[in-house]
């Protein structure tokens, strides 16, 4: 089931609470469609057209600490730790974390505020070893964007050392990848570190934007460096060439790094927030996701 915003110009659907059910993504917000009215475009589609395989994600979704879960590496086997937005998730082996793994998991309660055009999660707070934090997540359409803006506290007696992204699994009118879309950075955009000779043969760069040589038959990944020093006002942009429609993000905070995922019918820029927050303190930061035509 989906719950909808809508102010004419933008429909978005969101998952009732619970339906993902999975450990990775944050369940609050959990975005699976966005529609622009003018036109009819498109943005979201799942992480996987193979039922079955991939980790259940779909549209825009939010993920707290994919390579440092907040207290994995202390936690004895079969103790619990958090994982925000989602809950206590309880360790299974002396094996590292794996944000793909399949954990045990006591879901934080809770509470949604809806408007037309607006909603606000409250994602209530499980103490855990010293870890508790109460997680403010609200959605709002204004115009042609979706502004997503968080605020976490820390209620425990640890610091939070965490990382935040949202893994965009965006295919525009469900177009496959291929020659017809156009990434833009700020800057001159650099690929480092590609998964293989498979992501640098794909992909080119030319002036500040990033094209494909074709259609992909396989994931591709890669960071993406060169925009550190631009002054711009967003992170990326991604045009779909035949039909204009564009999708573009923002946001109130300095990128801790940029990658980029996908398969042969999603593209998926990744823009990192790293968040630390003392004990008895608090951290807002925002991102803005503008939908329009060129």
């Amino acid at each position: 089931m989906a719950r909808i915003l809508s102010n004419g110009i933008l429909t978005v659907e969101i998952a009732d609470v619970g339906a993902y059910g999975g450990t990775r993504f944050d369940w609050s917000g959990f975005i699976t469609g966005v529609t622009l009215e003018q036109g009819g475009h498109t943005f979201c589609v799942p992480e996987s057209l193979v039922p079955g395989q991939g980790t259940g994600g779909i549209g825009l979704c939010n993920e707290f600490g994919i390579s440092r879960a907040i207290g994995y590496e202390e936690a004895a086997v079969g103790e619990w730790f958090p994982k925000p937005g989602i809950g206590l998730l309880q360790k299974q082996s002396g094996e590292p974390y794996s944000f793909v793994g399949e954990y045990p998991l006591k879901p934080f309660p809770i509470i949604e505020e809806w408007s037309e055009q607006s909603v606000t999660y409250t994602v209530e707070p499980l103490e855990c070893r010293g870890y508790s934090m109460r997680l403010v997540k609200s959605l709002k359409l204004e115009g042609d964007r979706l502004n997503i803006s968080y605020n976490m506290e820390n209620n425990g007696t640890k610091a939070l050392r965490i990382e935040e992204y949202i893994h965009n699994f965006v295919g525009i009118d469900q177009a496959f990848v291929g020659t017809d879309y156009e990434l833009k950075l700020p800057g001159v955009p650099q690929i480092v570190a590609p998964e293989s000779s498979y992501t640098e043969n794909l992909l080119s760069v030319s002036g500040n934007s990033l094209t494909w040589a074709g259609e992909p038959d396989r994931q591709f990944y890669c960071r993406l460096e060169g925009w550190e020093q631009a002054e711009a006002n967003y992170y990326w942009e991604l045009l779909h060439k035949p039909s204009g429609a564009c999708i573009r993000e923002s946001g109130d905070f300095t990128a801790e790094r940029i990658a980029l995922w996908g398969d042969k019918h999603v593209i998926s820029p990744e823009v990192f927030a790293d968040i630390t927050i003392l004990p008895r303190h608090s951290k807002g930061w925002s991102r803005s996701y503008q939908f329009f035509t060129s």
